[in-house]
């Protein structure tokens, strides 16, 4: 009987990476192969012998392009082997042009499921959007709902609204399980991230205030939850979904079920970087107006002003569907309060390193 072939996108990037490393573990007889842009070719290639070469193959294309950039050979190979898609890669930046957002997150989208329409054998397509498609919605926010007439924050969040429409539109002939994850920080139990961006320029603006002598700002609303997942929960959560026949047809909130405040966040944050509380509590307004100015952004390491929407915004996520998925395949989410202490260190071990810094912007 012929294995498995799981096609992958997002490789070699933060999720993608643990996921293929998870997946050659957890599926013994499967092959991975790994869709990559032909830049990224060479780290990918050393990623995959990383993990294990002779069971992960590297394919050069494109999602934004439409056939995704195939070669013939690797067209045809897809289209008569593959069993699996975890369709990741996106561009995840929150300031990300209109245009690029749209061909990569949208267009890229829809290449992909082209593809697996096309698929002679496949069996389901494990797709990750984000639980920030609810845009600007308020309240509790539920698993089965898409489209309700929310506008969004960026540009990020409404093309990966606009791709799990297509999405959804599709899994009628597609058999289809959909991910939401919140924001993802770094492993629980080692702290280990990729980039520091996101919650880490919170703690950018706790180290700029104890190396110049100033109070610690508290920013962000008490009455907003900030829901931010470990990357293990993430991986482990992919992994069991995509083994689970029963997540089929389903929709996955990977959110923190307890999640934090906004103000409690700053204070775990401040008070295991710094061992003090916050101090001068500052409006949003003002935090976004002075990230206008790109000097300030390069003070806090490019933090953009889009970020700070996500400390004053009431959105609480429902998760009664990805409880019953994770519950019954042995997936928790651990608490912030659990691994805070892991995210920190690794954070201080590393908050000079250049290869953390986040993308420059202008």
């Amino acid at each position: 009987m012929a294995s498995d072939l799981i096609l992958v996108t997002g490789f070699p990037g933060f999720i993608g990476k643990r996921l293929v490393a998870s997946l050659v573990e957890a599926r013994p007889k499967a092959r991975i192969a790994c869709l990559v842009l032909p830049e990224l070719e060479n780290a990918a290639r050393a990623a995959a012998a990383g993990i294990d070469k002779k069971r992960v193959d590297v394919i050069t294309g494109d999602i934004a392009t439409r056939g995704l950039a195939l070669s013939k050979k690797d067209r045809e190979r897809l289209v008569e082997e593959m069993t699996q898609v975890y369709h990741l890669a996106a561009i995840y930046d929150l300031a990300v042009p209109i245009e690029v957002a749209q061909r990569v997150n949208v267009d890229g989208t829809g290449n992909v499921l082209e593809l697996c329409a096309a698929a002679k054998k496949l069996e389901r397509l494990d797709y990750v959007s984000t639980a920030y498609v609810a845009g600007k919605r308020t309240g509790v926010i539920y698993e089965h709902e898409l489209s309700l007439g929310q506008e969004h924050k960026n540009h990020y969040e409404a093309t990966k609204f606009q791709a799990e429409v297509w999405v959804r539109q599709e899994a009628r002939k597609i058999p289809t399980a959909t991910y939401r994850p919140a924001i993802v920080v770094g492993d629980s139990k080692t702290g280990e991230t990729q980039k520091f961006d996101g919650p880490y320029y919170l703690l950018r603006t706790i180290a700029k205030a104890l190396d110049t002598h100033a109070p610690i700002m508290q920013f962000g609303s008490s009455g907003a939850n900030f829901n931010a997942v470990p990357v293990d929960f993430i991986v482990d959560s992919l992994v069991a979904g995509g083994q689970d026949k029963k997540a089929i047809g389903g929709t996955f909130h990977l959110t923190d079920p307890e999640p934090v405040t906004a103000v409690q966040l700053l204070g775990l944050l401040a008070r295991e970087y710094a061992g003090k509380e916050p101090g001068v509590k500052v409006p949003p307004k003002v935090v976004e107006t002075l990230l206008r100015s790109r000097r300030m952004r390069d003070y806090y390491s490019g933090a953009p002003r889009e970020s700070i929407r996500y400390l004053n915004h009431p959105q609480t996520f429902d998760t009664r569907q990805a409880g019953d998925m994770l519950g019954r395949n042995g997936v928790t989410c651990p608490r912030f309060a659990d691994y805070v202490g892991a995210m920190v260190g690794f954070f201080r071990e590393h908050e000079d390193d250049p290869a953390f810094m986040p993308a420059a912007r202008v």
